[in-house]
């Protein structure tokens, strides 16, 4: 009997067993050292550290209250045998003249925008070069001509195709024409820009009988009340548009 009673002795052996699988269990320590895994992985996904790095570029190159406004001018007619482009070649040098604004240009002639609005391949390529300069301007100068007491259907066009784009930022108006200086065109244009949220700026300039006003040359005979109204439009221009970019950048426009 004290033989059989040994027999829980070697089930007492047997329930050392469980040490061995202590011993087993050691092995989530060993799986710990694997789960250590993820530290490295920690150290891999330090990478998007080097990604905000790279990030926060754009933060860095976010203009400044003093850097040049980015300046969008939109040249507004297409007809055959236009004048547009020697009002646009004065204006631009006007603009070049300030060392706040930097300027490029969209030519309405120059862009085949179908009248559908629909996003074709073909308006899809057109739109490439075109949407971009608008897209990153700060503020617009609109160049137009008045046709039958508005503005062209070319510029609308154009101005259609885009919206956000516009929004929360400045456009001056430019003019020309007849005897009513393509004035009738800027005021339906100041309607046009308000439904875009964008702000048209008070003062305007305007070219009464454009045609005589410039020479063969196209320089100005005298241009001496043309200066002096470009530089109090741009003038109004820069304000606005510092102040929005500054709003733009602080807190996104929520339309």
């Amino acid at each position: 009997m004290n033989t059989t009673a040994s027999e829980p002795a070697a089930r007492q052996q047997t329930t050392t067993e469980p040490a061995a699988r202590q011993q087993t269990t050691t092995e989530p320590a060993a799986r710990q050292q694997t789960t250590s895994e993820p530290a490295a992985r920690q150290q891999t996904t330090s990478e998007p550290a080097a990604r905000q790095q790279t990030t926060s570029e754009p933060t860095a190159r976010q203009p400044t209250a003093t850097d040049p406004l980015r300046l969008t001018l939109v040249v507004g007619s297409n007809r055959h045998g236009r004048f547009g482009p020697v009002v646009a070649d004065w204006l631009l040098g006007r603009i070049r003249d300030r060392d706040d604004l930097v300027a490029e240009v969209v030519d309405v002639a120059e862009a085949a925008l179908p009248m559908s609005l629909e996003p074709t391949p073909e308006a899809t390529a057109a739109l490439s070069g075109i949407t971009p300069k608008l897209a990153r301007a700060d503020a617009f100068v609109v160049l137009t001509p008045e046709y039958n007491h508005s503005f062209p259907a070319g510029l609308k066009n154009l101005v259609d195709w885009h919206f956000t784009e516009w929004q929360a930022k400045p456009v001056g108006l430019v003019s020309y024409g007849g005897l009513s200086g393509g004035l009738r065109a800027a005021e339906h244009l100041r309607q046009v820009f308000a439904e875009l949220h964008a702000v048209t700026v008070r003062d305007t300039v305007s070219f009464h009988n454009a045609g005589a006003s410039f020479d063969d040359r196209g320089a100005l005979r005298d241009p001496s009340g043309p200066d002096a109204a470009a530089k109090t439009m741009l003038d109004q221009l820069v304000w606005w548009g510092r102040a929005l970019r500054e709003a733009r950048g602080r807190r996104p426009y929520g339309g």
